[in-house]
């Protein structure tokens, strides 16, 4: 009975991931949105069938560590592009670390000509 518990639960995460994607409003947080949700969905649903097949655990912590170590810097690599490419920001964002960072080296590079 638990393990169905998992299964379901990793399944309602990936449900909200979805839907995350659908309700914010710009594309840095559904990235957040769908990154976090997905990820305990997947991590939930892989030790829920780690459970019923003990004989995969094995493979099942080394997807589990694949999930952790991928879907965070693939999210990270594809906000940082998506800033790159200077994709709009929702007016309700207030701040914007990775432009102000940039202003400040594009402003050193002119002072120093």
């Amino acid at each position: 009975m638990q393990v169905h518990l998992l299964h379901w639960g990793g399944s309602l995460f990936i449900l909200f991931a979805s839907i995350g994607l659908l309700r914010m409003p710009d594309i840095y947080n559904r990235i957040q949105a769908g990154t976090k949700a997905s990820t305990l969905g997947t991590l939930l649903t892989l030790l829920g069938i780690g459970l019923i097949h003990t004989d995969w655990l094995l493979k099942i912590m080394l997807l589990v560590i694949f999930v952790l170590i991928s879907n965070p810097v693939s999210s990270h690599v594809l906000g940082r592009a998506a800033h790159y490419a200077r994709m709009p920001i929702s007016d309700k964002t207030e701040v914007d670390e990775l432009e102000e960072e940039s202003n400040n080296v594009s402003q050193e590079k002119e002072e120093k000509k």
